[in-house]
């Protein structure tokens, strides 16, 4: 079975998705070196911990984290996963991965934050990651910032609350969600199993 490493920024847990990737068809295991990266078949950025603090620890992975991608190795970033592939975060000082030009944007005030529980997914363009999935599904979010793309052509879904924002993005073997799909129930693990089929292919 093939093996998708989490990355542990040292913060929260990691049990709900390692056991949603494993419920999903994959074999699941957390890493926190260079060395656990290299040998993923796939790799994962949770949704926990603050944009700075993360990139502290991803700074002695970055080089191999790269290098993966490059190399067609499949990435799925959750939440604040997925707001470290862009450049900055109105969270914090540091440089993001910088996958994806733009940056990472407070919510608005005139909603209640963090943003937490079920809203909806509107799909502004076909992805594998959401094959089967449809218009209008519900899905589990928690945050406080969402990340403003440059490019709209990455863009897959977007929801609203408070504003419309970006709410999972993709573009070849880069994929992201601001939702939690380790805790959006059947719906969550339906997409999860589209990551694993995209990394066993």
């Amino acid at each position: 079975m093939a093996n998708a490493v989490i990355f542990d920024y040292g913060v929260g847990n990691l049990l709900s998705l390692k056991t949603a990737l494993e419920k999903a068809g994959l074999t699941a295991t957390i890493g926190t070196t260079a060395q656990d990266l290299a040998k993923a078949d796939a790799i994962a950025l949770p949704g926990v911990g603050s944009f700075t603090a993360s990139l502290e620890r991803l700074d002695k992975v970055k080089d191999i984290l790269q290098t993966k991608v490059a190399e067609g190795t499949p990435l799925l970033g959750i939440c604040l996963g997925m707001q470290l592939f862009f450049e900055s975060s109105e969270e914090g000082p540091g440089s993001g991965l910088a996958f994806f030009k733009g940056t990472v944007k407070q919510l608005p005030s005139t909603v209640k934050v963090p943003h937490m529980g079920w809203n909806t997914l509107n799909i502004t363009r076909p992805n594998e990651l959401f094959e089967g999935i449809a218009e209008g599904t519900y899905v589990y979010f928690v945050h406080s910032l969402y990340p403003a793309p440059i490019d709209p052509e990455i863009v897959v879904t977007k929801t609203e609350y408070g504003t419309t924002f970006t709410s999972a993005v993709a573009q070849k073997n880069i994929y992201g969600t601001q939702f939690h799909p380790e805790k959006s129930g059947d719906i969550g693990l339906a997409i999860l199993k589209n990551f694993a089929k995209i990394v066993v292919r």
